[in-house]
């Protein structure tokens, strides 16, 4: 029997969100992939403010040492295993949702979209390739960042980002985006009560025999 101390908040809030997550995606199907996305590339925008200015110059090493920092900051075990010419390879022990991200391998596009973001913001491109997911049943992560063009690997491409302007808020999305989120987790929150109704009448028929 787990003690109550086994339980933290991080770990608590990273079931939460691994199981809203896997709600959201069986109810929207694909549609949940590309909200992560957006989510992702705005955050990869707000994590940059966090680490120098904006449309500030980086270097390759610079890069690798803020995606690295970033998720070892919020929970990973997150450090860099190769760099190449044209692009670098991180791998992770441990993910910052724990094992719980296995309950929805698709946030796994967050990484992809953070990184990505990032990349394409300071180079110009970017291709993710999610090698190796812990989501997946892999042991560990492993994730490649091209920062040029190549067919060498299918993967996320990321190109001709832009910046929030300035005084805006990378966070504020468009009305039309916000209406269809809404509607679509409207749904979602629909199929739970539904499913909660079916276990109920499920319960009382058990009664009854």
């Amino acid at each position: 029997m787990e003690t109550r101390t086994s339980l933290t908040g991080t770990i608590f809030l990273s079931k939460l969100i691994t199981q809203y997550a896997y709600i959201h995606q069986k109810t929207v199907g694909k549609t949940a992939d590309e909200y992560i996305r957006q989510i992702g590339l705005r955050t990869g925008e707000w994590v940059e403010s966090l680490y120098g200015k904006k449309e500030e110059e980086w270097s390759v090493d610079q890069y690798v040492e803020v995606i690295v920092d970033l998720k070892n900051s919020i929970g990973g075990h997150f450090y860099l295993s190769e760099v190449y010419p044209d692009h670098v390879v991180v791998k992770a022990t441990a993910c910052p949702f724990g094992e719980a991200v296995q309950d929805a391998p698709h946030l796994c596009n967050m990484t992809s979209s953070v990184f990505g973001g990032i990349a394409s913001r300071k180079f110009g491109y970017s291709k993710v390739v999610l090698r190796k997911r812990i989501a997946a049943g892999d042991s560990g992560c492993e994730v490649a960042v091209y920062f040029r063009e190549t067919d060498s690997e299918d993967g996320d491409v990321y190109h001709d980002l832009s910046y929030t302007p300035d005084h805006g808020n990378p966070f504020q999305w468009e009305e039309e985006t916000i209406h269809l989120l809404s509607e679509q987790l409207r749904k979602s929150d629909e199929l739970v009560m539904k499913l909660v109704g079916e276990l109920e009448e499920l319960k009382a028929q058990v009664k009854q025999d």
